[in-house]
């Protein structure tokens, strides 16, 4: 009976990030908080529960998502709807062509120093400084604007004019991408690609949750959104998904996944040489391994299975594989060889 009390037992959380709770209590917490958080979002985003699931994964796995979805599918809604029920600082950039390295990070401006009578440089932060970012139609603008973003994404840390200022916890990038305009757009670099954990795809809604979401963006319905986890609790179930135990036969069905993803690997495949002109780096079996922790806990169990990281697979691999002109011909898609992989 005294352990059914600690599923919605608030852990109590200290300065550093670390709870009174086991381990076992703190799975347990998870699982009915994610159970509310999903609750929250359902009352503004109707549909897309695999989407959302995916997305929680990667902030629990302190990664960051790359939604991709033609206009109208409420990617930017979800993304601020997370962030309202999360009570994370959030802030949104619309990717243009004209838009700066500096725009994004921020930039130095001179101001008067009243106190001596001189003049000094003051740094004024960028909407990076955020927990959650929302980089909006990140394709649109060219790829030096595009990079001012590599360093946030992989150490969490900003360097301008030779300072570096170190980002507030949790931090997340999610960015969006319109999959059929093409004029006006520059493809990510693989380089920028390889930081996303996830690249989620958003589907139409079916017939009924069309008919919902009219229903609902076109009458006076305002739905209030409760605050699920705030940032120190957050970070706790972060340091919770590092110490999951994995068993070393998934963590080697992790790595030979990805190493067959490879042209250039001694046991590669024949129809990976044949469609593939490169395959997925060491950061795709990280991600899968954390992606399958995440997936574990929040479906209540301790430790990852192989299910869990072919779970995962396909949002962590489809933007890691380069297809040649082979697989065009074809009519091959990633998403076609990953699922091929994955049934061997």
């Amino acid at each position: 009976m005294e352990e059914n009390k600690t599923v919605t037992k608030k852990p109590n959380v200290s300065t550093n990030g670390n709870s009174a709770m086991n381990d076992v209590e703190m799975v347990k917490y998870l699982n009915a908080k994610f159970a509310e958080l999903k609750k929250e979002v359902a009352k503004v985003i109707v549909g897309q529960d695999a989407v959302i699931d995916q997305i929680i994964i990667a902030i629990l796995s302190r990664g960051h998502c790359l939604l991709v979805g033609v206009p109208g599918l409420a990617k930017t809604l979800l993304v601020k709807t997370l962030a309202d029920v999360l009570e994370l600082k959030f802030s949104r950039v619309q990717f243009t062509p004209d838009l700066m390295p500096s725009d994004i990070v921020g930039t130095e401006i001179l101001e008067d120093d009243r106190s001596t009578g001189t003049k000094r440089f003051k740094f004024i932060h960028g909407p990076v400084f955020a927990n959650m970012v929302l980089a909006d139609e990140i394709n649109r603008t060219p790829p030096k604007t595009q990079s001012a973003l590599l360093e946030a994404m992989q150490e969490h840390k900003v360097t301008a004019a030779g300072n570096t200022y170190t980002l507030d916890e949790p931090f997340f990038v999610l960015a969006t991408q319109n999959p059929i305009e093409h004029e006006g757009t520059y493809p990510l670099p693989e380089a920028q690609l390889d930081r996303f954990m996830f690249n989620i795809w958003l589907d139409y809604p079916t017939v009924s949750e069309e008919m919902d979401i009219i229903k609902y963006t076109t009458s006076m319905y305002a739905p209030k959104l409760n605050i699920v986890l705030k940032k120190d609790e957050i970070i706790m179930l972060q340091d919770l998904v590092k110490r999951v135990p994995v068993a070393d036969n998934v963590i080697e069905y992790t790595v030979n996944l990805v190493n067959r993803t490879r042209p250039a690997g001694a046991n590669t495949q024949k129809y990976i040489k044949d469609w593939l002109e490169w395959g997925a780096g060491p950061r795709a079996s990280q991600y899968l391994i954390l992606g399958a922790k995440t997936n574990a806990i929040l479906s209540g169990r301790f430790s990852p299975e192989i299910d869990d990281v072919k779970k995962v697979a396909k949002p962590v691999l489809r933007h890691r594989l380069i297809t040649n002109f082979n697989a065009e011909a074809d009519g091959i898609k990633t998403t076609d060889i990953i699922e091929k992989l994955i049934n061997e």
